[in-house]
């Protein structure tokens, strides 16, 4: 122990924390502890209460596409859908129908269940697969809390556990200096847009492929990437979407080095001139230090129409590093 090691939920275990202190603060070795949890807060508290100024934190999600490289995998978005991104689906070569049934009998519904001190699992599960029927779009806690049957104040309570539980997130929406009605309510996405499938009864990639919520998922997938693409290089994302009440939006915009890059996200394999029309639309808003954008699409041709790069995003080597340096992008 003194030598080091890796230990696993730690804010289980918080009085372990204040022992670990003192053997960090007798020796001058670094990077001499690995700790990991999966419970946001309550691994933070244990830390902030006993490794202050003594740690640094590292948010780590599922496997991104650069990391999904190393078993030689042929990337079909669809396929990637239903198998998700967890590492042991691919390192151990697992159904993912069993891993997601066990995952969710015992992470969600047994550490998850005792967080937010449950009763009634039938209607914390049926809150999952209204949440899964539901991503990608804006979030209604009214209308989900009729569908559920409990109060909105009740599901915000389940929904704050399963962010802090990393089941899933929140993108915010976007309107500073944005002088029309927009939409100010976030987005609602899985942090592996696996489990989201297992819960629609989606199991196979033909499935996915013709799944009316295809975008939504497609959407869900290369959204976490991007948000894997910063987090694995310890930054913390600006990440937004921008819907106004006429209907107009962006999918996505990045906030890096000052600069405001907006994407469309297209699960469609042919181009099509409609796909910039999103872009267009926010360009014309006046909004100062805007890129050009990009639309990510699920075609093979990469191009630029208008200044604006058509790409694959799972024919690249970092999302994040191509979205976010723009040596080959115009700026507004």
């Amino acid at each position: 122990m003194e030598d080091g090691g890796i230990l696993g939920e730690v804010q289980r275990l918080p009085a372990l924390l204040s022992y670990l202190q003192g053997m960090v603060d007798k020796s001058k070795k670094r990077g001499q502890f690995i700790l990991t949890g999966s419970h946001q807060p309550q691994l933070h508290e244990a830390i902030s209460q006993s490794l202050a100024g003594r740690t640094a934190m590292l948010t780590l999600w599922p496997f991104a596409f650069a990391e999904l490289g190393r078993y030689d995998l042929q990337l079909d978005p669809f396929d990637l859908i239903v198998r998700g991104c967890f590492p042991r689906i691919h390192e151990d070569k697992l159904e993912p129908r069993r891993f997601f049934n066990s995952y969710l009998q015992t992470y969600v519904e047994r550490d998850v269940r005792a967080l937010i001190q449950l009763r009634d699992l039938s209607q914390f599960q049926k809150f999952l697969t209204l949440l899964a029927g539901r991503v990608g779009q804006i979030l209604n806690l009214a209308s989900l809390g009729n569908a559920v049957g409990a109060s909105s104040t009740t599901l915000r309570h389940w929904l704050s556990v399963l962010k802090a539980s990393y089941v899933v997130f929140e993108l915010p929406p976007f309107f500073e200096n944005v002088h029309k009605r927009v939409i100010k309510s976030p987005k609602l996405f899985f942090t592996d847009v696996g489990l989201a499938a297992f819960l629609l009864g989606i199991h196979t990639a033909e499935q996915a492929s013709r799944d009316p919520l295809r975008g939504n998922l497609y959407e869900n997938l290369i959204i976490t990437d991007i948000m894997k693409g910063a987090l694995n290089k310890g930054i913390r994302p600006e990440l937004y979407f921008f819907r106004d009440s006429h209907g107009n939006e962006v999918d996505l915009l990045i906030r890096e080095n000052g600069e405001l890059t907006p994407v469309e996200i297209k699960s469609a394999a042919t181009f099509s001139a409609d796909f910039i029309k999103g872009l267009e639309r926010f360009q014309g808003l006046g909004i100062k230090r805007l890129t050009l954008g990009a639309v990510l699409y699920n075609g093979e041709q990469r191009f630029n129409v208008r200044g604006a790069s058509i790409f694959n995003p799972l024919r690249v080597d970092d999302l994040w590093d191509t979205l976010t340096t723009h040596s080959e992008q115009g700026k507004s």
